[in-house]
């Protein structure tokens, strides 16, 4: 072989996985000039890519990890998609013995954070680099452009910055979707962050959906145009957008597609890892944590099916909002306009609600697990290419950007949370009375909205300067003699009492607060 041909087969970055995200994310690679060498553990389907999608292309397909790692320059780099857990672990092991000091692995799933912080210290310890990304956007994403979530062995970035930052989604004048985020685990957990924020947004979108179907009869057509118009303004996101998309589908037969669909949800466990998480931290992420119970109900498919038949509420329908009853239809007509709006109010305030939540779960990981996050760059990461992408995350990095979050020096300008931002508080005071008004008519006609109703319900505790937890803290010293603090006392003094005049003077121990 010429030394100019040894050359020409030399790769940029390799990839092993050819799912559809994996072809989608080597053809953008592949658009952007870099060359890729590629490989699954089933060859077969190294020859049917490069034969079919990647005809005509600089792809390159490999037979064995050797092959693969032979065609790489230095320092090479390695991108796994494959499923999450045991199987990236069993493939960094059966790269390793194929590297050089100062090589690369990327792990591009979803993995657990803790595992990718676990994986990064495996792979330093044998000279290795490691960075574990959020890949954000489906398949369109990935091939044309997703969000992407660094984090890892912070000495890999200038080698993988180039390739990931040109592949990624762009905003605000060709900025990329894509920054380094943090050590060890923080790539992934944004990630995981930026999933618990999709099941919020994804069940919010379907409760606006349940009330305007149920409670005011309205069908899939009437409804695409409402989400078609809700994309013009403040609630612009890619959610709502195929939305809009999927209520105006017909089936074979002309009907609603979406009408046809089983109502049983399922899910991956990043939602589930993110309550988790929350648990850990002591963060209420009440918005997150019911939109994955949500799915859970969803799932009890035949138990809801009985219990239909047996547990009686009020009729879900709600009168005179229907426009349908004669005389007084274009009045009916402008009242449920105006509570169809109400509706949007209430999506938008919950929606605010969930994100300021998942925001500080992220400033608690980053105390607990020593990152420096950018706030603001995150909110810009989540502006194009992902899920979640919507006009609304322009104001959230504006929020953050304003508060010099990120920075040590202007620690005493830290933005506590969302909801304290001039602009999203002015939002929350706007949307509040057609919000509770939704919460309580779907509680009257007993319409199920508990992502809508347990945001209400975290923005009434959170404004509360005074909670009931004094009768709470009672009762646990009273049955566990845990103490409490007083108001007349400095913080961090405990007391304990006797309650019951027989019970000791001995406490049990004090309460983290």
């Amino acid at each position: 072989m010429t030394q100019q041909a040894e050359t020409k087969s030399q790769a940029d970055i390799a990839l092993i996985g050819l799912a559809v995200m994996g072809q989608n994310l080597i053809l953008n690679m592949n658009d952007h000039g870099y060359t890729v060498v590629v490989f699954n553990r089933t060859t077969s389907k190294v020859d049917d890519f490069i034969a079919n999608e990647a005809k005509g292309t600089n792809i390159i397909g490999a037979h064995s990890i050797e092959e693969m790692v032979a065609k790489l320059k230095r320092p090479r780099k390695i991108m796994m998609l494959v499923k999450a857990g045991a199987p990236v672990d069993e493939l960094i092991d059966q790269i390793i013995p194929h590297l050089e000091k100062g090589d690369i692995i990327i792990d591009g799933g979803n993995s657990f954070f803790e595992d990718t912080a676990r994986r990064v210290k495996y792979c330093e310890s044998k000279g290795f680099l490691y960075v574990g990304t959020g890949v954000s956007g489906g398949e369109e994403g990935a091939r044309h452009g997703p969000s992407i979530m660094p984090g890892g062995s912070p000495t890999a970035w200038p080698f993988v910055k180039d390739i990931f930052q040109a592949i990624s989604a762009k905003v605000d004048g060709d900025t990329p979707c894509c920054e380094w985020v943090g050590e060890n685990g923080a790539g992934h957990y944004v990630k995981m962050i930026h999933n618990g924020i999709e099941y919020g947004d994804m069940q919010l979108i379907c409760e606006a959906y349940n009330i305007m179907k149920n409670g005011l009869e309205m069908d899939a057509d009437e409804m695409h145009q409402v989400f078609a118009e809700w994309n013009k303004g403040e609630l612009d996101s890619y959610l709502i957008e195929i939305t809009r998309d999927i209520l105006a589908k017909k089936d074979d037969d002309g009907l609603p597609l979406v009408d046809k669909i089983l109502d049983t949800a399922g899910q991956k466990g990043t939602g589930k890892w993110t309550v988790l998480s929350s648990q850990e931290l002591g963060i209420p992420i009440t918005l997150i944590a019911e939109a994955v119970y949500s799915r859970c109900v969803s799932a009890l498919k035949d138990e809801r099916m009985k219990a239909s038949k047996k547990l009686k509420g009020p009729r879900a329908l709600i009168a005179g909002l229907t426009g349908k009853s004669g005389v007084n239809s274009q009045k009916n007509l402008e009242k449920k306009k105006k509570f169809v709006q109400d509706i949007h109010d209430a999506l938008y305030a919950s929606k605010i609600i969930s994100y300021a939540q998942g925001y500080m779960l992220m400033r608690a990981a980053a105390k607990e697990y020593d990152w420096k996050l950018n706030y603001g760059g995150i909110a810009l990461m989540w502006r194009g290419g992902c899920i979640i992408r919507s006009r609304f995350l322009g104001k959230i990095k504006e929020a953050f950007d304003g508060s010099k979050s990120f920075s040590k020096k202007s620690a005493k300008h830290e933005l506590d949370n969302l909801l304290l931002d001039d602009y999203f508080h002015g939002e929350i005071k706007r949307c509040q009375k057609g919000w509770r008004n939704i919460v309580a008519t779907a509680a009257k006609k007993g319409i199920p909205v508990p992502a809508f109703s347990t945001a209400l319900a975290f923005y009434d505790q959170y404004r509360s300067a005074v909670l009931p937890a004094n009768l709470l803290q009672a009762q646990r010293d009273y049955f566990g003699a845990h103490t409490y603090e007083r108001i007349d006392k400095p913080r961090g003094e405990f007391f304990h009492t006797d309650w019951t005049g027989h019970g000791g003077d001995t406490s049990s121990s004090t309460y983290n607060a």
